[in-house]
């Protein structure tokens, strides 16, 4: 397997930002979340969460109706919302993706988990091809959205 690195960017100081966890229900997103925040809080930020759980009662794994997540807006001043469109998106597989990917704003950062990325997975999500075998510019492993 490749190692997909992402381009080298100069530091930026925000102050606040959102990021947000999907992958199926049952994955841990809602404990990585919880852990997130608070470690978060332990460093005296201010925050705001949501998390949201599927409709579906334990829709099959890596389905759209099955993805799970949780969204944390964390800053150093006050924040009132869990936040909007979503600086961070870490998605676990194809359907994490899909169904979070719109929310993702344009300069953001998308990091996915490639190993639930074959064929089987893109299938359950309805897609046809892995978007890092697509546009590699555009999502990767690991690489910022541009």
């Amino acid at each position: 397997m490749a190692t997909l690195e992402a381009p080298t960017r100069r530091r930026e100081v925000l102050d606040s930002a959102v990021i947000r966890f999907a992958g199926d229900s049952g994955d841990g997103m809602q404990i990585t979340g919880s852990q997130f925040t608070n470690t978060t809080a332990l460093f005296g930020n201010d925050l705001a969460t949501f998390p949201d759980f599927p409709a579906e009662i334990r829709a099959p794994a890596g389905t759209l109706p099955g993805v799970s997540g949780f969204q944390i807006h964390f800053g150093a001043k006050d924040v009132f919302t869990p936040g909007d469109a979503v600086d961070v998106l870490i998605a676990m597989n194809p359907a994490a993706l899909k169904t979070n990917l719109a929310d993702l704003k344009r300069s953001g950062i998308l990091i996915v988990n490639v190993d639930n990325f074959k064929e089987v997975d893109l299938k359950k999500a309805q897609m046809k091809s892995s978007p890092s075998r697509t546009t590699p510019s555009r999502a990767t492993g690991c690489s910022r959205w541009t």
